[in-house]
């Protein structure tokens, strides 16, 4: 084993493609010795500008519906104005609280699988409920000015490292960007020797 293998992920809630990455990209901790370094940003950061993602967005729409649809997974996209920047704030919380995973699976379910609003207090509330996550606290992590602060450190770091877009994943210089990468990254973590032994079956070896 090489040792824990750090892994970066800078990720947007707005983005369609990190509601596919959202679905696949656990076997990154669940099949190696990793550590995710969550790297949330808000706004439009990682993002198309305006103008571009007016153009974007159909053709965008109709590729994400095509994976979804070979992934088997719902897609009902969000209002067009939904701001991700309070779910971000709040995906600091979950982090903190060592709930990251089910707040970030449930927050792209409700807006990309269901259509809401993750901009609406009142459902990122409903998430916190659901996943065990105290709701007071969540509500006062939305406007936190320290975690807003947080998410634009990590714009800015994204930029530092040549991060342009979301998901990326980023392991050493190394730079996969987008769901459709993931398993390059799998195979780079293979080749890094991280891959966690796997236990033996009932009656092998070592019984």
């Amino acid at each position: 084993m090489s040792g824990t293998v750090e892994v970066s992920l800078f990720f947007n809630f707005r983005s369609p493609y990190c509601y596919l990455a959202s679905k696949t990209l656990w076997p990154i901790v669940d099949a190696f010795d990793t550590r995710l370094v969550w790297r949330p940003v808000g706004g439009g950061d990682l993002r198309s500008p305006p103008d571009r993602a007016r153009t974007k967005m159909p053709l965008a729409r109709q590729d994400v519906a095509r994976f979804a649809r070979r992934m088997g997974v719902p897609m009902t996209p969000p209002p067009p104005t939904t701001d991700p920047t309070p779910a971000g704030a709040g995906s600091l919380l979950a982090e903190e609280n060592g709930l990251l995973r089910p707040y970030l699976v449930e927050i792209m379910h409700r807006e990309w699988g269901l259509g809401q609003d993750i901009g609406d207090p009142a459902v990122l509330r409903a998430v916190a409920v659901q996943i065990g996550l105290d709701p007071a606290a969540l509500a006062q992590a939305l406007d936190d000015g320290g975690y807003r602060a947080r998410l634009k450190d990590n714009a800015a770091e994204a930029a530092e490292r040549g991060v342009i877009g979301v998901p990326s994943f980023v392991i050493g210089d190394d730079i996969f960007w987008g769901q459709d990468r993931i398993d390059f990254v799998l195979e780079e973590l293979a080749a890094r020797g991280a891959r966690r032994p796997q236990p033996s079956p009932p009656g092998g070896p070592g019984t």
